[in-house]
């Protein structure tokens, strides 16, 4: 099995299996470049990784950044169908042997829309990516984890505090919140922690601010105390260390700066 992660590095041995499920939506935190960030840090400390995404087209061009001396996989499908998750679960078994570490990150992020203006199509594909996508996912690996396994969730500021137009958003977050502390408890008898990480404003080339341009990403940072846009590779600094903060469970980090 894996060994903790201590000083921000792995310290195991090679060939740790560490599985993503992703999106290719993004707007807030656009999330496919700090998920990118992520998988090529844990690769640069040795892990295996399966990437799963519903972009075959995004999962190729992270894959060629990958270091090529370890044989990673990449596996396409939807995480909002249990069927697909389940068949895609026990592809990665067979191929790699076994999951040490689940990553919970695909995500569809918000329009601003009144309730009113909200449609069930957008009610379902909201909640089956961002909270039934985990659920499916954790309920699938969890019979496949041992003791010293782990996963971490993405949850989001907005899984603390509330935004005027995004309530189906931050519903989702908030279950995503709810439903990692009561894993957390179910899995911890078994050696496996559970966690999450809470992004704040991340400056990618999608993000909002950089989409609508002029002085929108000033406007933003004007509520961020550290006085500018996160960095992608600071999010996945974050998600890196909570898979080896072997006495953590149930717990947050946000990366936001201190939005106030």
């Amino acid at each position: 099995m894996w060994s903790p992660v201590t000083t921000n590095k792995f310290t195991g041995p090679p060939g740790v299996r560490a599985e993503f499920g992703k999106s290719h939506h993004h707007s807030w935190c656009c999330q496919w470049h700090w998920i990118r960030a992520t998988a090529l840090k844990l690769a640069s400390l040795g892990a295996t990784l399966a990437l799963c995404d519903i972009s075959e087209h995004g999962l190729s061009g992270v894959m060629t950044e990958l270091a090529s001396e370890i044989e990673h996989r990449s596996y396409t499908f939807s995480v909002g169908s249990s069927a697909d998750c389940n068949e895609a679960v026990a592809s990665i078994v067979s191929d790699l042997g076994r999951i040490d570490f689940l990553f919970n990150c695909a995500g569809i992020n918000p329009t601003t829309l009144a309730i009113t203006e909200t449609t069930d199509e957008y009610f379902d594909k909201l909640v089956n990516t961002n909270l039934r996508g985990p659920y499916n996912m954790t309920r699938t690996c969890v019979p496949h984890l041992k003791s010293g396994a782990a996963i971490v969730n993405v949850a989001s500021i907005s899984g603390s505090r509330a935004t005027s137009g995004w309530s189906i958003y931050c519903a989702t977050k908030f279950g995503i919140i709810g439903f990692t502390k009561a894993m957390a408890l179910e899995l911890g008898p078994k050696g496996i922690r559970v966690n999450y990480v809470a992004p704040g404003i991340i400056d990618t080339p999608t993000m909002a601010g950089n989409v609508a341009g002029g002085d929108a990403n000033d406007k933003l940072v004007q509520d961020i105390a550290l006085g500018r846009l996160g960095q992608p590779e600071e999010v996945a600094e974050v998600v890196v260390n909570l898979f080896g903060s072997t006495f953590m469970k149930g717990s947050m980090v946000e990366v936001h700066g201190r939005i106030g």
